[in-house]
């Protein structure tokens, strides 16, 4: 009737659950039959029937085992015949011991005789492997243990298109491979990778040691933003290949991109997302614009960065360029990854291929969304798991990556970040691991979640850190854009100022945040939220242009010389707007580009900048990160009203020098003290000026200032 129809799901592996909405009365001695294969037919012995509104439920009893892997049916006379629905032996006591896969071959495997395709899909009846020859070819996969299935294709099938076609309860869905290493645009169909073709230099040999976390400087910047002004030169514009591009000024000839990057002093290079998202049109990239925060593939580059859009290895090919320019130049780079949502779960490719699995439930079934985003990744599932650490150590092997940045990591249990930390490290032991820590109301109880009040249990990652935000700059968020920190005038937060200079390692007004500074990431700004210029036109409404940027040039010299890891957001160094925009994800080119005309009226703020990374690298004692060892170091001393004096004492990290004294004022008065002896100015407002020889003891520290003395 087509008022009925009939819902059957396995509960057990003998066990179904089927339910029958109908107007009309079941009659009881109609029997269940089972169809396996559409060859074996069995009769099932009903143990139970409820009735219900509109129905009745039957609790339905086989004498054999249903292992997964078969196709079922099941078939009421009178009602019609259903697909059994097998989703619920995700749940089943022995399904992890039954299903998790070790294997290093998921995806496709190149070599000139033959490709190995192999794709684990435990719940399906059936996958078919579909290549785009002429005419197309269709290829039914052989099922495995572990839920793999596989086959192996006799020839040389470089760059050939494919995808897989997956039978999942009675359902086909055509699906790309969770594990494509090539892609066609928009992420269409899987692509075969030869990786030969890859084979550019990566000069990781040549890149510098790096002891602690203390010694990066992280620069973080997108690969469209950094080359996306029209006004530019750049060729490759918002491309891989733009961000390496030599030789390329402003209008007033000052350096751009690659350029600008490696003058800065800086030591890493923080790229937003650079794996396939999806809200951006890889045929014309023009038309839309994202941060990149919507993941689509977790093996493949972002085609919109590509320098020819139609071909597939163009994304693949430049980003290894990208690298390999800068390892060339000793700068790192580090993978800003999302593993903790995609961009819609119930048409991402992993709800395709194995229903159910990789999203993470609340207790009434719904997805748990903890990321705000509609979804969590269940990463403490094996198979979730091993995807994640599969990817990491894919993209340094692939491509050189130095690090990663975690996005939302609370969202990620602690026993995937630790496997993750022992494989990276084995690979390249000066791999940077760190991400936000921010507490998340996701359904993974909170001592699983590698969170910033779990930082003692994760000690080879840093966070970033809030305290530092807040108390150096003041309140963040839309609603509090008005609070000043210490640094943008409050001297009520001198004390706090404090705790967050020693990269919260100490006890000092609050409880130590972490167990040493190397898990410290200082920061005032990044790409959430305003910029820092953005923050002070409503915070410091009545101060003027010049106050603003000195106060800016002050909180950039904080950041890079306090204890911790300092971490600057494209464009913070010499001031950027984005026009008020809070969130500016999606706001296009015009807000989010590096404006290199400001750079042309501000050139002053990028020398000191790049001083202030030479600062940083001249005096190791700067680097330290044992809480010890600082604390026996530095004292601070007050200086007139709201200034602030960092004494550091020689702990065998000074050499050649026996003191060392930086001087804050961030009041708008000249501040004025007396040193116990004559030192030499080492860095002012006029950025790095230790060879002129300036050496005082009466010194008059100016509005909105930072000085460093040595002797």
């Amino acid at each position: 009737m087509k008022d009925s129809y009939l819902s059957c799901r396995l509960t057990a592996p003998q066990q179904i659950k089927a339910v029958l909405h109908s107007p009309l009365a079941k009659d009881e001695k109609t029997a269940f039959l089972l169809i396996t294969d559409d060859v074996k037919i069995e009769t099932l012995r009903t143990e139970k029937i409820t009735p219900m509104t509109g129905g009745w439920s039957f609790d339905l009893f086989s004498y054999s085992v249903l292992e997964l892997g078969h196709k079922y049916d099941i078939i009421l006379e009178g009602f019609g015949r259903t697909p059994l629905v097998v989703t619920n032996a995700l749940y089943f006591h022995d399904f992890e011991a039954k299903y998790t896969y070790e294997g290093d071959d998921l995806g496709a495997y190149y070599t000139p005789t033959r490709t190995r395709f192999t794709l684990w899909a435990p719940l399906a009846s059936q996958v078919m492997l579909r290549l785009e020859t002429n005419p197309v070819t269709i290829i039914l996969m052989t099922r495995q243990d572990k839920g793999i299935y596989r086959h192996d294709l006799a020839g040389d099938f470089d760059g050939m298109r494919y995808v897989y076609l997956v039978t999942n309860n009675g359902i086909t869905v055509s699906v790309t491979d969770p594990y494509a290493f090539g892609s066609t645009q928009n992420g269409g169909q899987s692509v075969v990778v030869n990786f030969s073709k890859l084979d550019i230099h990566l000069y990781e040999e040549t890149l510098p040691d790096l002891p602690s976390y203390t010694d990066a400087i992280i620069y973080e910047t997108s690969v469209r933003d950094i080359t996306s002004d029209p006004l530019t030169s750049v060729k490759y514009k918002g491309r891989f290949l733009g961000m390496i591009e030599e030789g390329v000024t402003s209008e007033k000839g000052h350096p751009v991109g690659f350029d600008y990057i490696v003058k800065s002093g800086i030591t890493h290079v923080q790229l937003l997302p650079i794996y396939d998202f999806q809200t951006v049109d890889e045929r014309d990239p023009s038309r839309f614009y994202n941060w990149g925060y919507d993941p689509q593939q977790y093996f493949v580059p972002e085609g919109s960065f590509a320098s020819d859009l139609t071909d597939p290895y163009s994304r693949l090919i430049d980003l290894r360029k990208l690298v390999s320019a800068y390892h060339s130049r000793g700068i790192r780079i580090i993978m800003d990854v999302v593993f903790n949502h995609v961009y819609h779960a119930h048409l991402s490719v992993f709800e395709k291929v194995v229903p159910d699995y990789f999203f993470r439930r609340r207790r009434d079934g719904k997805l748990s969304n903890g990321s705000f985003c509609g979804n969590d990744v269940a990463s403490e599932r094996p198979m979730v798991r091993k995807l994640i650490v599969d990817a990491c150590i894919y993209w340094v092997k692939t491509f050189g990556i130095d690090g990663y940045r975690f996005d939302l990591m609370s969202n990620i249990d602690m026993m995937t970040m630790r496997i993750l930390e022992s494989k990276l490290r084995a690979i390249k032991p000066a791999i940077m691991l760190y991400g936000e820590g921010w507490n998340m109301p996701t359904e993974l109880p909170e001592g699983q979640r590698s969170s910033l009040d779990n930082s003692d249990k994760l000690p080879p990652f840093a966070f970033f850190n809030d305290s530092f935000r807040e108390i150096v700059k003041g309140g963040t968020m839309d609603d509090k854009l008005k609070e000043r920190g210490y640094l943008l005038g409050a001297n009520s937060f001198r004390l706090g100022f404090k705790y967050a200079y020693v990269g919260s390692c100490l006890d000092l007004i609050f409880p130590a945040k972490f167990e040493k500074a190397n898990q410290s990431i200082n920061y005032v700004e990044c790409h959430d939220n305003g910029t820092l210029y953005d923050k002070l036109a409503i915070s410091n409404a009545g101060e003027t242009q010049v106050q603003r940027l000195k106060r800016i040039k002050l909180l950039n010299a904080v950041t890079m010389l306090a204890y911790g890891i300092p971490f600057f957001h494209m464009g913070q160094e010499i001031g950027l707007s984005k026009q008020g925009d809070l969130n500016s994800y999606k706001s296009g080119d015009k807000v989010n580009k590096y404006d290199y005309r400001v750079l042309d009226e501000r050139y002053s703020m990028y020398t000191y900048f790049s001083d202030l990374a030479k600062v940083r690298r001249t005096f190791r004692a700067l680097r330290c990160h044992e809480p010890a060892v600082i604390e026996a170091m530095i004292r601070f001393q007050d200086v007139g009203d709201g200034g602030l004096l960092i004494d550091y004492s020689d702990q065998g990290l000074l050499a050649p020098y026996r003191n060392l004294i930086i001087m804050i004022n961030p009041t708008l008065e000249d501040q004025y003290f007396t040193l116990s002896e004559y030192m030499t100015l080492a860095f002012s407002d006029k950025g790095w000026v230790y060879d002129r020889d300036v050496r005082m003891k009466d010194v008059m520290i100016e509005a909105l200032s930072l000085l460093v003395f040595v002797c």
